[in-house]
C-alpha cells in the first residue's frame, strides 16, 4: 500500500500564503489566500528566463464594500519580496485576529 500512496503523493496540502488586509475607509478586515502553486503568474526577465512571480489579488471588505487590490512579486523560490495595497493596507494575522475579535466582545457586553 505505501507504494501506492508514494506514487500519487499522499494527501498533501497546497502550499498557500494568508494574507490580511485593513480598509483605509471603514477599517474593516479582510483575510485572502493565495496557492502558491496555481494563482502565481510567471514573471520574466529580459533573457526570457524566469525573474520570479506575482499576482495582482481584489478583495472587498463587507462594511463598505470598497474594492482594495494587491500586488505582490514573489522571487523565483516563491517567497514574497514586495506588496503594495492600494485602498487597504497589509496587516499582521494578530491584528487581524484582535480585529474580527473585537466586534464579538463589544456584542456580548
Amino acid at each position: 500500500m505505501q507504494w501506492l500512496r508514494r506514487l500519487f503523493g499522499g494527501h498533501s496540502e497546497p502550499p498557500v500564503m494568508l494574507f490580511h488586509v485593513r480598509c483605509n475607509r471603514c477599517g474593516a478586515v479582510v483575510q485572502t489566500r493565495i496557492n502558491l502553486y496555481n494563482d502565481l503568474s510567471v514573471e520574466y526577465d529580459d533573457r526570457e528566463e524566469i525573474a520570479g512571480y506575482w499576482i495582482r489579488k481584489e478583495m472587498m471588505d463587507d462594511r463598505c464594500f470598497r474594492l482594495m487590490t494587491a500586488e505582490l512579486h514573489f522571487d523565483r523560490q516563491r517567497r514574497l519580496i514586495s506588496q503594495e495595497v492600494i485602498g487597504g493596507q497589509m496587516i499582521t494575522a494578530e491584528e487581524y485576529a484582535a480585529a474580527r475579535q473585537a466586534p464579538n466582545e463589544r456584542a456580548s457586553n
